[in-house]
Order: structure tokens, then C-alpha cells, then sequence
């Protein structure tokens, strides 16, 4: 008899775990997705095209609400969880749900559903979400090119639309972008490497995505998302960790495991932690990733035109995802505002619309800052909205992107930017040397 499957997911490892482990597999049929984190995609199929010959009607998306139903309706062996950034309790919340239902409940491992590359994989990955793994990325790519290498970075997965159409996805150019109907999200990732003149793949099927890499790389990039872990058996693994969030290390999925078995720990932001939260970290370091190389690194800001900012009421605008379900209040539009002397942060709360009143309303932690959310057109315009109605003098744009390519304001506004600035010894290049990457 076949074991039947229900996958728990958010539009990304769900999908690599279904790839991987179940496309093909005789002894499985995965009967249904459940879908969350993400609005939008639930009551949606993972398509035929993807599926392959064992689902020839594809196989349905439901909202990760109905799992109880769904497992007693489907009659379901097994739920596999396939998601990230949660913390540990909130896990095991759902393993009891699930056993208490009757099926059993399962984490796939890096073993499991890495895939191997022909190429020298370096892994980013981060123990939450707003880490600073991208900065961590863009550092490692430009030292990579310094040294003449030919770098093709891979990102998590973010397909939110058409997922046959999405498969594989190259980004070079901003035409990519709108190629593929990027939304913010997706832009936040991508656009910076285009600003490097890098190339960036993304989309479903990841066996697919590296073997086009692997036509163009020397070395290939994992640029991980949320906290997930490598989706490729990684040559070096490096893990960002987050000392406004001390402790989390050792409290979120997975990113405790990047944290346990990282070559390299990225301690980020020492210039805001406190000496406390920074001894808080070293020390869990210490005592469950002893042989790990330590960097400690800073993420300053800049801005093209401060004196925009002091004196004013300003509406600051930061990255979606970690203001979400990444937890954090703010980030480097506020740290901006602060640092350049706003008078006051309007509070977005009171003229939110839509989709971005309901963000609020599920995503309940204090802060007066607004998250970019942009899954959809329909999203993107009651963004717009918001920032619209809420009385400011100045936009402080806190995201990895130009607001401004996908928003049409009447208001002004300035642009944050951050990279990753090492502190001391070593640094990136110390360690792509030691490692035979330059």
C-alpha cells in the first residue's frame, strides 16, 4: 500500500521536498499542499507540468486552516512539515496536532534533499529571517569576483504565480524581472544582484535550475532563504546570526541546524547589539558549534540625501518578510530615521487599507513601521495606498529595493541602503582562501 502524504509548506521547501523525495516515488502518493506565511496561494494545484507521470491531475494546494479536516478526509499517513523561520515550540504545536489526528509527523533533513552539484557550492544561510544574509551574500560574491570567478547565485524559492512558468527563472537584467511578474519580494532578492552585474536563478524545480547554473559558474551561490538550510550539498556552509534576537539561535527550525552545522557564523549588526546580546550568542556558539570560524560584522547605512529626513515626520517603509513572520520591529529604515534625526515616526496603523490592515491585524507585535508587503498587484496597490493616507513629510525606504520602480508617489522619499561590513578578523576573503575558493 502506498503511504499517503499531506506536505505542510509556504510555496518553497515544500515543493524541493515534493521534488525530490516524492515526484517519483512509487511508495508515496502525496494526496495534498497545505499552504501558509504566504497570502494567495492556497486553493491553488502544484501543476501536472511539475508533478510528473504519478499525478496527472496535478495535486491540490489547501490552506494549512483545514488540516484537520484534511488529513481525516484524505485519509493521510504521514504530514511532512516544510517550512521555516518557526520556533521550536510552534513546531512541535503542529506535530502534536497532527498525531493527535492520527498520522504520523516528519522533518526531512539536509541529507534527504540536497542535491549534489558538479560545482563548489558555498551556502548563506541565517538562523532567522532579516539576519543580514543577503549583504553576507553580496560580500562573498564580490570577493569571489575580485578573484575572478564566474558566480551564479541560487535563491530560496519565492514562486507565487504561474509555478509551471516559474520552474526556472534567470535573472540578469531589470527586463527579467518584469519578465517573470516579479513581486516586491522577489525584487528584494534579485535587484541587488543585477546591480552587481550578477546572474541570480530562482523557482520550483531546483534540479533543474542548477544544472542551467552549472553551464555558466565556477562557483555557485545558495542564497537561502528565510532560515531555511542548503537545497545543494554545500562545500562551505556560512550562517548569519542575528544578536537583536539573541538566543533565537537556538530556539527556531531550522535555523538551529544552520547554526549547528555551519562552517562559518556570521555574528551581524555588532554595531547596534548589546555587549550582552553579543556574549549571548558567542557563547551558544561556543557550546554547540565549537569548531565553527566566528565573523563578527556590522551592517551600516547609507543615504543618499539625510538632510531629507532631520527635522521631519517620516513614514518608514521596511522588508516585509522581517517585520512578519521574521519578528523584528524595524530594521535599517528606522535605524536610518534615528540616526539622521526624524522628529517623528508617523505611525502607518490608522490609514492602512486592505491587505496591509490585515497584515497588521495578524502580525500583532508593536511597531509603528510599515512592511512592504507586495505579493500581488492588489497588494502593491493598497501599499501605495497606505503610504498615500498617512500623513508624513518623508518616505524612509528601509528595503533591499527601489521602492520607486514598482510605486508611482506623490510624496518624497529617500532610500536606505546596507552592506556587510566585517569587523576585525577574519573576514570573508580570510575564509574563501582558507576553504580554496580564491
Amino acid at each position: 500500500m502506498k503511504k499517503r502524504v499531506l506536505i505542510m509548506g509556504a510555496a518553497g521547501r515544500d515543493f524541493h521536498n515534493f521534488n525530490v523525495v516524492y515526484r517519483n516515488n512509487p511508495d508515496y502518493d502525496v494526496v495534498a499542499f497545505t499552504a501558509t506565511q504566504i497570502p494567495g496561494i492556497d486553493d491553488k494545484k502544484y501543476p501536472v507540468a511539475l508533478a510528473g507521470k504519478l499525478y496527472p491531475s496535478g495535486i491540490p494546494i489547501y490552506p494549512e486552516s483545514d488540516l484537520d479536516k484534511l488529513i481525516a478526509e484524505l485519509n493521510v499517513d504521514e504530514v511532512v512539515f516544510a517550512y521555516s523561520d518557526q520556533p521550536h515550540v510552534n513546531v512541535m504545536h503542529k506535530a502534536s496536532q497532527v498525531l493527535a489526528d492520527g498520522a504520523d509527523f516528519t522533518l526531512l533533513g539536509p541529507k534527504s534533499t540536497e542535491i549534489k552539484s558538479s560545482k563548489p557550492v558555498i551556502s548563506i544561510c541565517a538562523v532567522r529571517t532579516g539576519s543580514g544574509k543577503s549583504q553576507t551574500s553580496r560580500a562573498v560574491v564580490r570577493a569571489l569576483h575580485a578573484a575572478g570567478k564566474k558566480v551564479v547565485s541560487i535563491r530560496h524559492p519565492m514562486p507565487y504565480g504561474d509555478l509551471a512558468a516559474q520552474a526556472c527563472e534567470r535573472f540578469a537584467t531589470y527586463a527579467d524581472l518584469d519578465k517573470y511578474k516579479c513581486t516586491i519580494e522577489e525584487r528584494e532578492e534579485y535587484e541587488p544582484h543585477i546591480d552587481m552585474g550578477a546572474v541570480i536563478y530562482a523557482g520550483v524545480d531546483y534540479e533543474m535550475i542548477v544544472r542551467e547554473a552549472e553551464k555558466e559558474a565556477d562557483v555557485i551561490i545558495w542564497d537561502g532563504g528565510n532560515n531555511d538550510f542548503s537545497f545543494y550539498v554545500p562545500d562551505l556552509k556560512i550562517t548569519v546570526a542575528d544578536p537583536l534576537r539573541a538566543g533565537n539561535e537556538l530556539t527556531y527550525y531550522p535555523g538551529e541546524t544552520n547554526f549547528r552545522q555551519a562552517d562559518v557564523i556570521v555574528i551581524n549588526k555588532v554595531d547596534s547589539a548589546t555587549p550582552a546580546q553579543l556574549s549571548e550568542v558567542r557563547e551558544n556558539m561556543y557550546k554547540v558549534n565549537p569548531k565553527a570560524i566566528m565573523i563578527e560584522a556590522a551592517s551600516p547605512v547609507f543615504v543618499q540625501h539625510p538632510d531629507m529626513i532631520r527635522g521631519k515626520r517620516v513614514l518608514v517603509i521596511e522588508d516585509g518578510p522581517t517585520l512578519t513572520h521574521g519578528e523584528m520591529t524595524y530594521g535599517a529604515g528606522y535605524v536610518a530615521a534615528m540616526k539622521y534625526g526624524a522628529a517623528e515616526i508617523v505611525d502607518p496603523h490608522p490609514y492602512a487599507v486592505g491587505s496591509i490592515k490585515a497584515t497588521f491585524e495578524k502580525y500583532t507585535q508593536k511597531m509603528s513601521i510599515l512592511p512592504a508587503m507586495g505579493y500581488s498587484d492588489e497588494q502593491i496597490e493598497d501599499l501605495r495606498q497606505t503610504i498615500e493616507a498617512t500623513p508624513c513629510d518623508v518616505v524612509v525606504m528601509g528595503t533591499p529595493i527601489d521602492l520607486l520602480r514598482v510605486l508611482k508617489l506623490s510624496k518624497p522619499s529617500v532610500r536606505v541602503t546596507y552592506e556587510l561590513q566585517e569587523i576585525g578578523s577574519p573576514t570573508i576573503v580570510d575564509v574563501l582562501k582558507k576553504f580554496g575558493f580564491i
